[in-house]
This record gives C-alpha cells, sequence and structure tokens, in this order.
C-alpha cells in the first residue's frame, strides 16, 4: 500500500497528451488548443465608433455641417473638413478626418446642422486599430481551453480551424452478480447498480463524452474479455468494482493476465483503498472501488486530473484551494482522507454520512476536504485543501 502523495507522484510521471488533430472552429468547443495562434489581422482592424452618433473633424465652435452618413460595414476614403460631421453607428468605420464621435444623446439635429452642448475631446468614442490585438502578436497560448468565448475570438481574427488535443475515449466496465438495472424488480440479495450512470455523468459533466459501457458476470473469463475489449476500443478505462481480494473479485487477475503493468495497487486512503491504476502501452486503466462514494471520489482525485492530462490541460491531483473549516474536526484515523464538504462563501463544513457506501450526502456535496492520517484537531478557522466539484 502507498501513500496518497506516491500515488499522486506516479500519475504524474505516468500521464501523457494524446495526438494532435485540427477540427473546424465549430467542432473545437472545450478541447485545448494544441498551437500557439498569431493573429493574423488587428482588431479592430480599423478606428471603430463604439456608438451611435456623428463623427467629427473637430474645430472650435459647437455647430457642424452634415455631410452624409457611415453604416457598419461601409467605408469612407474621402476627406471630412473641419466643422464637418457624417452621421455614424456603432461599429462603423470611424474616417481618418475624423477625430471623435459625438453620442447622438448629446446633440441636437436641424436640417442638415448638427449642434453640440460642449465641445469634444479627440478619440472620444473611437476604439483605436488594434486595441483589442494587434496584427502578428499572441491570440492564444498553446495550452488554452476554447471555451465560447474563445471560439469567437478566433472566429473575429478570421481563423476557420485549429489543431486541438484529442480527448480520450473511456470506457466503463462495471463488474457484479449482485447488480440489478434501476427499473426492474429487485430480488433478495441484490442491489441496483448506480455507479455507471454516476460515473458517466460525472465525465460529460467535463465534457468527456466518448464514452463506452461493458457490463461483465463475476467470472474469470467473462471479467477478462470484457477489459480486453474495452482496452482496444478505449484510451482509459475505469472498472467499478471487482478489485478486492474476494473469491469472486477478478479484475486484478484479468489485468494481469493482459499483461496490463501495474503502476500501483491500494493507497492509504479513506475511502478508496482498494483503487488500482495499471497501464498497457499508451492505455490508462484504474479499478475503482465498488462502493459509490469510493467510486465517485476516486474518479474526482485520481481519473478525471488524468483525463484532464490527458487531454492536454495542466491540471494536478492536488487540492486546487484551501478553505478556513466552519467547524471544529477530530481527525483520528490511520489513512488519509478525502471528505464529502460544501462550500458556503469563504468556508468549508465537513457533511456526515462519510462512509464509503453513502452517497445522500455527496448529492448536496459541492467538495472534498482532504486531511492527512493521524491523531489531531483542526480548530475552527483551520486552512484545509479542498477540491471543487
Amino acid at each position: 500500500m502507498i501513500s496518497v502523495d506516491d500515488a499522486f507522484s506516479i500519475l504524474n510521471k505516468a500521464t501523457f497528451s494524446l495526438r494532435e488533430v485540427e477540427v473546424s472552429l465549430h467542432d473545437a468547443s472545450s478541447f485545448i488548443l494544441a498551437e500557439t495562434l498569431i493573429s493574423p489581422i488587428s482588431m479592430p482592424p480599423f478606428r471603430q465608433a463604439n456608438m451611435d452618433g456623428f463623427a467629427l473633424s473637430l474645430h472650435d465652435q459647437l455647430t457642424y455641417d452634415i455631410v452624409g452618413e457611415i453604416k457598419a460595414g461601409d467605408y469612407f476614403d474621402g476627406q471630412l473638413q473641419p466643422g464637418q460631421a457624417m452621421k455614424i453607428f456603432t461599429g462603423a468605420a470611424v474616417p481618418d478626418s475624423a477625430q471623435a464621435v459625438i453620442q447622438i444623446e448629446k446633440v441636437t439635429v436641424n436640417n442638415h446642422q448638427l449642434q453640440l452642448q460642449e465641445n469634444v475631446k479627440p478619440e472620444t468614442n473611437v476604439r483605436p486599430l488594434g486595441s483589442q490585438i494587434e496584427k502578428g502578436t499572441v491570440a492564444l497560448e498553446k495550452g488554452s481551453i476554447l471555451n465560447p468565448a474563445a471560439i469567437g475570438f478566433l472566429a473575429g481574427l478570421g481563423f476557420t480551424s485549429v489543431k486541438i488535443y484529442a480527448k480520450p475515449k473511456v470506457g466503463i466496465v462495471i463488474t457484479g452478480n449482485e447488480l440489478v438495472q434501476a427499473g426492474q424488480p429487485l430480488p433478495s440479495g441484490k442491489v441496483y447498480e448506480s455507479n455507471a450512470i454516476m460515473l458517466q455523468l460525472a465525465l460529460q459533466s467535463e465534457h468527456y463524452d466518448q464514452i463506452n459501457s461493458y457490463q461483465v458476470e463475476d467470472t474469470f473469463e467473462a471479467t477478462k474479455s470484457a477489459l480486453q475489449q474495452a482496452i482496444e476500443e478505449n484510451d482509459v478505462i475505469l472498472v467499478s468494482g471487482g478489485i478486492s481480494v474476494g473469491d469472486y473479485d477478478f479484475v486484478g487477475k484479468a489485468l494481469q493476465s493482459l499483461a496490463v503493468e501495474t503502476l500501483f495497487y491500494k493507497v492509504n486512503q479513506k475511502p478508496g483503498k482498494p483503487l488500482y491504476c495499471g497501464k498497457l502501452k499508451d492505455k490508462m486503466i484504474f479499478a475503482l472501488p465498488g462502493n459509490p462514494a469510493a467510486s465517485l471520489t476516486c474518479l474526482y482525485v485520481y481519473v478525471l486530473p488524468t483525463l484532464h492530462r490527458i487531454s492536454g490541460k495542466n491540471a494536478s491531483y492536488m487540492p486546487s484551494i484551501t478553505k478556513p473549516l466552519a467547524h471544529h474536526f477530530e481527525v483520528n484515523n490511520s489513512r488519509s482522507q478525502f471528505l464529502k464538504a460544501l462550500v458556503t462563501g469563504d468556508e468549508v463544513t465537513i457533511l456526515p454520512h462519510q462512509d464509503s457506501s453513502m452517497l445522500d450526502s455527496f448529492a448536496t456535496a459541492n467538495a472534498l476536504v482532504f486531511v492527512q492520517d493521524g491523531c489531531y484537531e483542526l480548530a475552527i478557522g483551520a486552512s484545509v485543501g479542498v477540491y471543487q466539484l
């Protein structure tokens, strides 16, 4: 059995990014950029009006002659003389001979004459050329997350496709003869299967959508066959249950027979002690505990950061933030703990029902608190490591 820190260290060395592929912007959402992009144009590509009004060729009077208008998309290549104005609309190109734009609410129009309330300073209401980004400068760095805003930004610069890191395909292998699908009668000795839908939805919430599911009976041959298929068809494989040492736990033996390299097995933690991680060439295999809360905890702490790193993100296995504890808490455990918790404002509260089989408190949790093993007390306000869910 290894420590949590040792498990993190092993995974840091074992993970890798998948191949780079080029996709259209329409298909790039939530992927990680695999190249640094240089802007091919300045944005805006011209001096731009930032509101409806009148473009002015300034002089020392408050009256101007209106000599035309410029709509968004138009370009006026003539020359305004001092004292002349053109009606202009938001986003339109401001003529080089106009020094400012006065908003329409601050003027009076009488036929073709414009009356100002006060003098206007140069560059008022004018977005300078390249004020957002200049041609030849970095638009987005390699490793950036392509969220809708980033994609809109790139589209505005004229990009139609980008290179991204491919996301891993994930296989979920569910073991256990005691499991019955929800909606069916529940015979004595059976329980409803919940891990598959739980794990799948947790993955989808992080934008991992290529998921294959496999249900396997508790026999060695069935387990080996399902695992072999899952390894062939996916990049990361999650096995739910069957990794302990019971008479009908065949996952470990099946993985060994498939020549999967064991990176670690059993971590000094609670919940999730029987966690297994292995590797076969460029495939990562996690065998998660069958207890639902333990399985989900291991997904958040170990699996999701691994998937993020494979997808090109700079992800860490350590808690992302620290928060002050809202209450006193006594630690008396020989294993490090990941505790279901609720962050409210700037404080975190450790919830009841921490048993590895209990999902009810997980249903209201938005965080996990990490505490090291030992016998000690955490006072109110003590800083604790927090995984945000």
